[in-house]
């Protein structure tokens, strides 16, 4: 995710060239530019180009592109929100079970302080590389009991650490440290844990569908390409800065709504996971009151840019 001050327009212009994905943009806007260079040129010396196209007929059609492009944009933000959603709620849920179990575990008992922190911590680890490209077992945090190397066999991480987080609660209530009212409140924050997993889930794997996806795509690049046809004769050479301006908005917006439709990636704008998933890790143990190992983010994923 890209951090920058949003009221700072100079230090963001300044960054204009820095984004990926505004390379990308560019040239695939620079393709156009140099398609309305040619259409110009040959318009303006070699022969006239001139299709049967009324300006209030294409005004029409663009009318049309933009409002799907604006549903386009708003379906994928509220892909991103929801993903940043379920994100805080994961936070909020594992801060409140945290705080549970600080109020029922004994302070000498820490051996069971250290596993549930590192637990807790190590499901937040395993969620974010679930949704990425894999859980790296060298993140999560060893719980003591041998149960971190038995991990990498199960098909879904999350799950299990979630199915032995409940077991240890289990433990307590047969050793009558936790309670059946405790129990049922307990039960409540750790089924929250899992439909997070689930709803995070969805979202990465419901994309757009592809005729919406294609459709918006082939409209664009119809209508830029004919844009030209349509400016020249008016316009002259003033035609190429304005098919230039136009693929530039038509093309970027339909660009950001392929980045941030998927929320949980490694692109500049997706969600920050390494440094969410840490907060809740560095969190678990100050409320239990026990040491933190050290998490560290893996190397190959930047989450926070910072614009200054």
């Amino acid at each position: 995710m890209i951090i920058y001050q949003a009221k700072d327009w100079a230090g963001a212009l300044r960054h204009f060239h820095t984004s990926f994905s505004i390379r990308v943009l560019l040239r695939r806007v620079a393709f156009v530019s140099l398609y309305g260079i040619l259409l110009t040129l040959i318009d303006q010396h070699l022969i006239v180009v001139n299709l049967p196209f009324d300006g209030t007929l294409f005004s029409l059609l663009g009318i049309t592109l933009s409002l799907l492009l604006v549903f386009r944009t708003n379906t994928a933000y509220d892909r991103f929100w929801e993903g940043r959603r379920q994100w805080g709620s994961l936070v909020n849920y594992s801060r409140n079970l945290a705080v549970l179990l600080d109020s029922l575990l004994p302070d000498e008992a820490k051996a069971n302080r250290t596993y549930f922190a590192s637990t807790l911590a190590n499901f937040a680890l395993a969620l974010k590389g679930h949704l990425r490209n894999g859980v790296d077992m060298a993140e999560l945090e060893d719980t003591g009991d041998g149960e971190l190397q038995t991990l990498s066999q199960y098909g879904h991480i999350p799950s299990r650490i979630a199915a032995l987080l409940l077991r240890r609660i289990q433990t307590l209530r047969q050793d009558n440290i936790v309670n059946d009212a405790d129990l049922i409140t307990i039960r409540l924050y750790h089924q929250a844990l899992l439909d997070i997993t689930g709803s995070c889930e969805r979202i990465k794997k419901t994309p757009i569908p592809f005729s919406y996806s294609f459709f918006i795509k082939l409209f664009i690049t119809v209508y830029v390409l004919l844009i030209p046809f349509v400016l020249v004769e008016t316009y002259g050479y003033f035609a190429i800065p304005a098919t230039t301006l136009a693929a530039y908005a038509l093309i970027g917006i339909e660009m950001i709504g392929d980045e941030i439709e998927e929320p949980f990636g490694l692109d500049c704008n997706d969600l920050p996971l390494n440094q969410i998933a840490q907060t809740i890790g560095r969190n678990m143990h100050e409320i239990l009151g026990v040491p933190s190992s050290s998490v560290v983010a893996p190397k190959q994923e930047v989450d926070y840019i910072k614009v200054n």
